[in-house]
């Protein structure tokens, strides 16, 4: 049996510092994965001591709603975990994207890019800005570019409850504006991936009536933000963060089996319209969704199951969680559980990080890639020998 790859975890605290060394494991066959506050663009410290220590290693990372170590959520903080590969290639490429409109050009140019540079391609992980990219556009053009042969996953940087500014690592630093995907090539790696979500349908269904891309117009013919607002009650006078506790579920035209959550950005109480992180298509079926903490428990355990991690394969496991604000800001004290009952659909002693987002980008199906938003989402990475 040979070497397989070997994984560390760690995690920057502004009181106590890092809670181990980091390993002298630098190199091209090293992928490195930070998750820290937004507020690290102002004060980027703990990320210059990991991209000092791993110069020529694949470095990526994004700005969170919250950082997760295992079975606890920080805030403001730095998660890393660090995979040094025995027979995996890895490619990392970063595009910026000026307006949300570039967003599907940026993710076909990457998929393009990364799947010339390495013809076995199994696997692409994208972190992307979370305020000003098209989550949904993006990962239409990371599919085209990839022909639906690769496995695509990650999700959109979070800047907690503020909405202000998020940021991705590229080029050695946390920048706005930016996609960065890495890529994971070779016969020997093995990625899962599951995405589940837990909320509860209620209301009559109604047909997006106009809309164009990710802002919603009307509903039946009728204002969207004012119909929105009915269902709300009281709760209207906190929009948009209590819209997160209200999200869409969205079965779009041509794919009426496939629902897809979607969550509100922004409103505009000028034109009576909702934006949301991902495209609500015209035509499409909508129904409002409210939560059920235990089914979003038990969605997070289903997800983890749903990666079918090989326990057979004697290396590690690296397990990383991509869950959105949303549920976070729902669950509130019962948080932890969930990534309790992520750990507890994992095979045991498998490191659990990553973040809470602004959407998540997890298949669906084989072939498909999708933008999610209200979904626990996990991607395990294993190598064989």
């Amino acid at each position: 049996m040979g070497v397989s790859m070997e994984l560390f975890t760690a995690q920057w605290v502004q009181s106590d510092g890092w809670s181990a060394p980091l390993p002298a494991w630098d190199g091209a066959a090293t992928l490195v994965m930070v998750y820290g506050g937004s507020k690290l663009l102002d004060d980027p410290g703990p990320l210059h001591d990991v991209l000092r220590t791993y110069p020529t290693a694949r470095v990526t990372g994004c700005s969170t709603a919250g950082e997760i170590m295992e079975d606890t959520i920080s805030d403001d903080s730095l998660t890393v975990a660090i995979a040094r590969f025995a027979r995996t290639t890895l490619s990392q490429v970063h595009e910026q994207v000026l307006s949300p409109n570039q967003s599907f050009a940026a993710g076909l140019s990457l998929a393009k890019r990364l799947t010339s540079a390495e013809p076995d391609m199994r696997a692409l992980f994208v972190l992307s800005d979370g305020l000003g990219v098209n989550g949904s556009t993006l990962t239409a053009g990371l599919l085209e570019g990839t022909e639906g042969r690769v496995i695509i996953t990650g999700g959109l940087a979070g800047d907690g409850e503020r909405f202000g500014r998020t940021w991705v690592l590229a080029d050695g630093l946390p920048r706005q504006g930016y996609v960065s995907a890495i890529g994971l090539g070779g016969p020997n790696i093995r990625v899962g991936h599951g995405s589940r979500g837990g909320w509860d349908i209620f209301g009559p269904e109604r047909r997006i009536t106009r809309s164009a891309g990710n802002v919603l117009f009307e509903l039946d013919e009728l204002p969207a933000l004012e119909l929105y607002k009915k269902y709300l009650g009281d709760r209207a006078a906190g929009l948009p963060a209590t819209a997160l506790l209200f999200p869409l579920a969205v079965r779009a035209p041509g794919a009426m089996d496939r629902q897809l959550v979607r969550t509100i950005l922004a409103v505009d109480e000028r034109d009576q319209s909702m934006t949301f992180a991902g495209d609500v298509p015209e035509g499409s079926m909508a129904q409002l969704m409210r939560a059920n903490l235990d089914r979003l428990i038990d969605g997070a355990h289903a997800a983890a199951q749903d990666t079918a991690t090989d326990r057979t394969i004697p290396g590690p496991t690296l397990a990383v969680a991509v869950s959105c604000v949303g549920r976070r800001l729902i669950l509130g004290r019962r948080t932890e559980d969930e990534l309790e009952a992520t750990l507890s659909g994992l095979p045991d002693n498998t490191p659990l990080v990553g973040f809470y987002s602004y959407g998540e980008i997890s298949p669906m199906a084989p072939g498909t890639c999708d933008l999610h938003n209200e979904s626990m989402t996990i991607t395990t990475f294993q190598e064989t020998s």
